[in-house]
């Protein structure tokens, strides 16, 4: 049995094609019953939940003040003033990403140098551009390495903490 995932264009054409035949095909669906409650009890999935990214969000803002920087009408600043601003934001936030997220690239080549992509690449590893004709093996130069997240870690929220507050209001007495 392949443990490699199957690509979704794939999966919406295995799915459509299982949705029929289960329906017209009673044997057929009972196989299908049958190999589904023989499977291993899986590890629970964790929720869809936008918490982490919310914290994240809320550390980028606390060191980097990232959410200030980008809601800010940045028009009526000359160019220096903003360079002074990015430099500060950039600080806070590479500060924050390093703290709390272990980065490593996708590809251990350095980007400009030639490569070849063999048939059965992963899609979701490696985005193609330019000028993408015909199938894998494909021959390009890497202009980005790409980025994986290796390890999150992140503070323990506290009861009560509400995620979608990335930023408390101030009020100064």
């Amino acid at each position: 049995m392949s443990e490699a995932p199957l690509p979704l264009a794939t999966r919406i054409w295995f799915a459509w094609l299982c949705f029929f035949r289960v329906l017209s095909d009673g044997a057929f669906a009972s196989r299908v019953w049958d190999a589904r409650q023989a499977l291993p009890p899986s590890k629970p999935a964790e929720p869809a939940s936008s918490d982490a990214a919310l914290q994240l969000l809320a550390l980028f803002q606390r060191e980097g003040r990232l959410i200030d920087f980008l809601q800010q009408e940045i028009a009526p600043f000359t160019d220096a003033e903003i360079g002074a601003t990015a430099r500060v934001v950039h600080e806070g936030c590479r500060k924050a990403l390093h703290t709390h997220v272990k980065l490593t690239p996708v590809r251990s080549e350095e980007e400009g140098a030639p490569l070849t992509l063999a048939a059965g690449f992963d899609p979701a590893q490696v985005k193609l551009s330019g000028n993408v004709a015909g199938g894998a093996p494909y021959k390009g130069i890497l202009r980005h390495r790409g980025w994986r997240a290796t390890e999150l870690t992140l503070p323990s929220a506290v009861k009560g903490h509400d995620p979608t507050v990335i930023a408390a209001a101030e009020v100064e007495l």
